[in-house]
């Protein structure tokens, strides 16, 4: 499969569908072939200015460091049922976190986020987060690096929230999900291992099929429910709420494009997408 590599600074960009379902990129209606043009989608660039005025960051995609062949063993502790260890955030924060592979998104509180001196502002994009009180929207950002052990992920989704129980944060799968986890609860250890392998025909980019459809499924769930929620947002009438899901519908539409493009370069099979 051949797919036009285009710039992610400036300009427009054409997206169009060829008969087998693959997906393609061209920076210029010209160099889509003619009996597609008029199919053709343009799509604004990420960092032009959206019709409403919201700046528009390009994706970011989670990036892997160096992680050795035969895995990362890191230490664990126990606190009551729960099994955390140590994580270095942006190269200069260390929290310990609470490892919770049942979870989306890695949280951190307010205290680490001023740390790490991030700001919350109108561009800001909030998802709904279920609590014991109800679904409260929730601030999400991107971590420079998320480092455990001798394993580090640049680009790293997490959401700001503060945990009831006082913990300093929690490890989730925007972080764990790029590894294969081996855990020896008797030892206190965890093993990391990388997902990405070499690439072939049964490993587009180096990753099997499972972490494709888990990718998509992830970001299409999340749209979905976004969608739903500004339609109740726009049904209360309240204009910072739907300030805030809009944003997160740019966000993750962003974002699944992002993973639309690399999994066009990677040439993933059309049925790994949905």
């Amino acid at each position: 499969m051949v797919v036009i590599a285009v710039s992610l600074s400036y300009g427009e960009m054409y997206k169009w569908m060829d008969e087998k379902g693959t997906v393609h990129f061209a920076d210029d209606l010209s160099n889509v072939p003619e009996k597609y043009r008029s199919d053709a989608e343009m799509r604004k660039m990420p960092k032009e200015m959206s019709p409403s005025g919201v700046k528009e960051e390009p994706a970011l995609p989670v990036m892997m460091k160096t992680t050795p062949s035969d895995g990362v063993e890191v230490n664990l502790y126990r606190k009551h049922e729960l099994w955390l260890t140590e994580v270095l955030l942006n190269g200069k924060v260390k929290r310990h976190f609470i490892l919770d592979s049942g979870a989306s998104f890695t949280l951190i509180n307010r205290q680490t986020a001023s740390e790490l001196g991030i700001t919350i502002d109108e561009y800001t994009p909030f998802i709904p987060v279920a609590t014991v009180s109800g679904v409260i929207l929730t601030p999400l950002v991107t971590l420079k690096s998320v480092q455990v052990g001798k394993a580090e992920l640049e680009n790293v989704e997490a959401l700001i929230y503060t945990m009831p129980s006082e913990s300093e944060g929690l490890l989730g799968n925007s972080f764990l999900n790029k590894f294969k986890i081996i855990l020896d609860t008797t030892n206190g250890k965890m093993t990391l291992f990388g997902m990405q392998g070499q690439p072939s025909p049964d490993r587009p980019g180096g990753f099997g099929r499972d972490y494709w459809v888990g990718q998509f499924r992830f970001y299409n769930r999340n749209l979905g429910d976004l969608k739903n929620l500004k339609a109740k947002s726009e049904a209360k009438g309240g204009q910072t709420e739907l300030n805030r899901v809009n944003n997160a519908i740019r966000y993750f539409e962003n974002q699944l494009g992002e993973l639309e493009r690399k999994a066009s370069s990677a040439g993933v099979p059309r049925n790994w997408r949905e």
